[in-house]
């Protein structure tokens, strides 16, 4: 099949969200509110962890075609993806200080409480997905209220 691709628009919202469309094919496929959380949105951290690691979590069902929603059926892969990217934001909310050993058990913990199997990530992924962040961070930063940042997510289809 090859290569697919979709953008993933951020705009900067004036208020308490932020906005990401989701650019399908060349047109708008769906809109998704992101409550500003003081560092990148959540959806941006999803973005910079799945493209960096190419797990399959929220971005990459999006892409597939499922609707956006915070209902999605559980699936292992992606509800690993989604305890790390908790994992990302938390060591953003606390001013990006952990270690990538600390932040690999508090991922452990993170799955383990909530019953899911981890990914298999060692601290250079974690150092990879950190890097990526930090590009976003200084993208999204320079970004003006009302503006918006385009984010290309490519997605290979071959391995299926």
């Amino acid at each position: 099949m090859g290569a697919h691709i979709m953008q993933l628009v951020f705009v900067k919202g004036f208020a308490k969200h932020d906005r990401m469309d989701v650019i399908r094919d060349g047109l708008l496929a769906e809109s998704i509110d992101c409550p500003k959380q003081g560092i990148i949105p959540h959806d941006m951290v999803h973005y910079a962890v799945e493209s960096t690691l190419h797990k399959r979590g929220f971005i990459c069902r999006v892409f597939d075609g499922e609707a956006a929603s915070f209902q999605m059926e559980s699936q292992s892969e992606s509800d690993g993806v989604e305890r790390l990217v908790e994992v990302f934001q938390a060591d953003g909310w606390s001013g990006w200080s952990s270690t990538p050993l600390d932040m690999l058990d508090l991922y452990q913990v993170t799955c383990n409480a909530s019953q899911c199997e981890p990914l298999a990530v060692q601290a250079g992924d974690i150092e990879a997905v950190r890097k990526r962040i930090f590009e976003l961070t200084t993208q999204w930063q320079s970004v003006p209220m009302g503006g918006s940042l385009a984010l290309q997510f490519e997605h290979s289809q071959d391995a299926v």
